[in-house]
């Protein structure tokens, strides 16, 4: 069987990557427009290319039975390179794939496509609406894949929370540099919301899963996302606590800190992009009742312990990172702190 990974240098392919080799997969290949830089590089098949471009796509997945579809422009593109990227790309790669008879299609969507939802938990079946041009792109992709899946295609969505884990960076770096140095670590809210997060290998199970089970169980969509997970602030406090500093996540009334953010934002002094912002102090989970159920979904970590698996891996590998020049455009790197530098002095 080959294996086909669009997005292959990012965060969730490189640990799907491993993962799969790890499961006795030997042939795999994939595109990215980033190199592919990691010790895995001779076991696999890799072309820097674009999604976008016919030809790139039609040498990268040739022979392929299985496509996994990861790649994606994350919120800070403009909105030009995330239309063109997540919903013209990924339309490209279904006609490919159908052309040359790909007997599985794995598309990697997103949570934002519930917009900002009026209640919780969100079901599978719950409405799509797309908020900003990322949001609404997800949205086009998925309502893309569904027009691919009716002309009888075998086509899987999976709809993951937010998933952190070895190689993760962006944010979550801000955060973890700060846990380390014995610091506090402010929190827009109080924290008493609930935000469902994922361990990137539980995700790569699930997607395994829908690689091995029987084409009718997984030709579906599926919300993937941690079990357990309690409030926000004691999530991240456990990071805080496995740091060994005694220090503390402290909340900040919500509001005035969004305005606060919104006024950087304009500056271009924001650490932050405004999902994150806007989102971050309100309830976020899924169900994961129908993965469980047709999937055989059986997450490893909880939120706590996926964010101090990734912090485990933060501090032995963070001698080597390097800074984000442009913040918010890729997992891979740390973000810039922007603003939060002047933070730091209070915590």
């Amino acid at each position: 069987m080959k294996i086909y990974i669009t997005g292959i240098s990012g965060f969730l392919s490189i640990n799907l990557v491993r993962y799969l080799l790890e499961q006795g997969y030997t042939d795999i290949s994939g595109i990215d427009l980033v190199d592919f830089t990691y010790p895995e590089r001779d076991k696999i098949e890799f072309l820097q290319g674009d999604i976008r471009n016919l030809e790139d796509v039609k040498k990268s997945m040739a022979g392929a039975d299985v496509v996994i579809h990861t790649a994606a422009a994350l919120p800070l593109y403009t909105p030009e390179e995330i239309f063109s990227t997540d919903v013209e790309g990924t339309r490209l790669l279904l006609n490919h794939a159908k052309e040359i008879g790909v007997k599985r299609f794995i598309h990697i969507s997103s949570t934002a496509v519930y917009g900002v939802p009026d209640h919780h938990p969100l079901y599978e079946t719950d409405p799509m609406v797309g908020v900003g041009p990322y949001g609404e792109a997800k949205v086009q992709a998925e309502e893309i894949c569904q027009q691919f899946r009716e002309d009888g295609m075998c086509l899987t969505v999976i709809r993951p929370k937010s998933f952190v884990g070895p190689e993760r960076l962006g944010v979550f770096a801000i955060f973890y540099e700060w846990a380390s140095e014995g610091r506090g670590f402010p929190q827009i809210g109080m924290g008493k919301n609930r935000y469902q997060l994922l361990d990137v290998e539980d995700l790569c199970g699930a997607i395994h899963s829908c690689i091995t089970l029987d084409e009718t169980t997984v030709n579906d969509t599926f919300n993937i996302g941690a079990k357990e997970y309690t409030t926000m602030r004691e999530d991240y406090q456990a990071v805080l606590d496995e740091a060994g500093f005694g220090k503390k996540i402290v909340g900040f009334p919500a509001t005035p800190v969004i305005w606060i953010l919104k006024i950087l934002d304009a500056l271009k002094l924001s650490p932050l992009y405004p999902w994150i912002y806007e989102t971050a102090a309100k309830d976020s989970f899924v169900s994961i009742e129908k993965a469980e159920e047709k999937l055989n979904y059986k997450p490893k970590y909880s939120n706590k312990q996926a964010m101090i698996r990734n912090y485990h891996w933060y501090l032995k590998n963070k001698d080597h990172f390097v800074e984000d020049k442009s913040t918010g455009v890729t997992h891979r790197v740390p973000w810039k702190q922007k603003a939060l530098k002047l933070v730091k002095i209070f915590f």
